[in-house]
């Protein structure tokens, strides 16, 4: 058996699998968010353990966790977990959705101008290096206790086996990492003031870090024997949990931002219009990702806003909406990335009349996210990458309503697999597996899930969507004059 560990942003998930793919227990813990200033986002680490040491304890209830073999850890990427020379934190963890640091990135490009060569990527406010750059400018002296910086599972890692490991899925997140030849890159790290030595060691997603601590094993019922292994970023390991490894195959997550995944033929990438160029979590695979930072929050947020007790009230309430509504929302609630790359964007409801009701928000708010995924999908197309198949996952896959919105706005055929809502916990288990395991022909291991259902795109739906898809984008151009925040 195998365990694999989720550090998200609202919450830390543990899955246990078995040798034939089937999730045994799963545990699900809440974690908080802190939004202290404009831009700002924030975690206490601390929490993640609480939640980490909470999960383990219900799936030690539910099953007996002897048998298990090695743990996998994944999680939200980029965060800026900060320790001193005795590895204490520092300050709270920067996230992936904090925009403060926009101005770094541009200085950072400024130092380093071969920097979207070595790592493939637009510099971005998410990215931790220039979090980095901000600590340093803004707190100095924190910045001069600095020992290590390590990633959120990566921390957890730590405090699992006391290895500083990271993989090179998450590692290339960092802004540190030369992606194509996997491996810190010595002239972005000094532009940040550090060195090699304030980096974890770096591993393949399928590669074990080291054992358990023996108080943990007998804590949480586990042998002494059990390896924690590398893992990766949580949409890596979210394409591995669906078996997405081989060229041309792709997926688009609804959690809490939205993504788009293919794996690319070798290292390629699109920096110019905020594609993300990342290694995969398996050796010598790499993948092109495009992230729009708000995506099933955008509905979190709504449920709030308009009054409604639930996302599944939500999503009701949006089937009731006509379809022809002239309501539109802009998804930008924390800036964006792909393909703007502008932390200072915000949300917006465009087309108000004295018509528009409680269920018209709804539908508006599904529909500019979808149409945010619409675009990201389109400009990673850009780079000549066609995907041949393209699997739903994440926790809003679970509505159908939605998944067929989908396919009738991108005009795309789109499958949701069994499991598909599972998303990166699976992959740090199946990652966990392929570690015990001494077979290089991945196929037998990494097996797709069976598909729940296909979804086709409505053509009766086709001119519609496509023009009020044309309204989205150019909203977008009119109001980004006035994101002064």
């Amino acid at each position: 058996m195998y365990i694999g560990i989720d550090i998200g942003t609202s919450g830390v998930k543990g899955i246990l699998l078995n040798e034939n793919h089937d999730i045994l227990a799963s545990h699900t813990a809440s974690l908080t968010v802190s939004r202290p200033k404009p831009l700002w986002s924030e975690q206490d680490p601390a929490q993640w353990w609480i939640a980490v040491e909470e999960v383990m304890a219900k799936l030690k209830q539910s099953y007996p966790l002897f048998e298990v073999r090695a743990i996998g850890l994944t999680g939200q990427m980029h965060g800026a977990v900060l320790l001193d020379k005795n590895h204490q934190i520092l300050r709270p963890a920067i996230l992936w959705n904090d925009g403060r640091s926009y101005q770094e990135c541009i200085d950072l490009e400024r130092l380093v101008p071969t920097s979207r060569e070595i790592t493939g990527n637009l510099m971005m406010p998410g990215f931790t290096a220039p979090k980095i750059c901000w600590v340093r400018k803004y707190e100095p002296e924190l910045f001069a206790k600095i020992a290590k910086v390590v990633l959120p599972k990566d921390y957890v890692r730590w405090l699992i086996n006391g290895q500083f490991a990271s993989d090179m899925s998450d590692a290339s997140g960092t802004m540190w990492l030369d992606v194509k030849k996997r491996a810190w890159s010595d002239e972005l790290l000094k532009a940040c003031g550090l060195t090699i030595g304030h980096m974890p060691e770096l591993y393949e997603g399928n590669q074990n870090t080291g054992k358990i601590k023996p108080e943990l094993a007998r804590k949480w019922g586990l042998s002494s024997s059990v390896m924690v292994t590398a893992g990766g970023g949580d949409n890596a390991a979210g394409a591995i949990g669906v078996g997405i490894y081989r060229k041309g195959q792709a997926m688009l997550s609804l959690g809490t931002s939205g993504v788009y995944f293919v794996v690319s033929d070798g290292f390629l990438s699109n920096s110019q219009k905020a594609v993300h160029s990342f290694c995969h979590a398996l050796p010598n695979t790499w993948h092109l990702m495009s992230v729009m930072l708000s995506a099933a929050s955008c509905l979190d947020w709504a449920i709030k806003a308009i009054g409604l007790s639930s996302v599944p009230e939500l999503l009701q309430y949006a089937q009731l909406a006509d379809p022809e509504s002239s309501l539109l929302f802009l998804p930008y609630l924390s800036g964006e990335r792909t393909p703007h790359n502008n932390a200072k964007a915000t949300g917006a409801f465009l087309g108000l009349t004295h018509k528009c009701e409680q269920k018209d928000f709804a539908r508006a708010v599904v529909e500019g996210v979808s149409f945010g995924l619409a675009e990201n999908m389109e400009v990673l197309h850009e780079t000549g990458l066609t995907p041949t198949q393209i699997s739903l996952i994440g926790g809003g896959a679970k509505s159908e309503f939605w998944r067929q919105l989908l396919a009738d706005i991108t005009g795309l055929i789109l499958d949701y697999r069994i499991g598909g809502d599972v998303g990166p916990a699976l992959g740090a288990a199946r990652l966990a597996r392929l570690s015990c395991s001494s077979m290089t022909d991945y196929s037998q291991m990494l097996t797709q899930p069976k598909i729940e259902a296909t979804y086709y795109p409505n053509n009766s739906f086709k001119d519609y969507y496509q023009e009020k898809y044309m309204r989205f984008k150019n909203y977008y151009k009119l109001l980004k004059p006035s994101y002064t925040i």
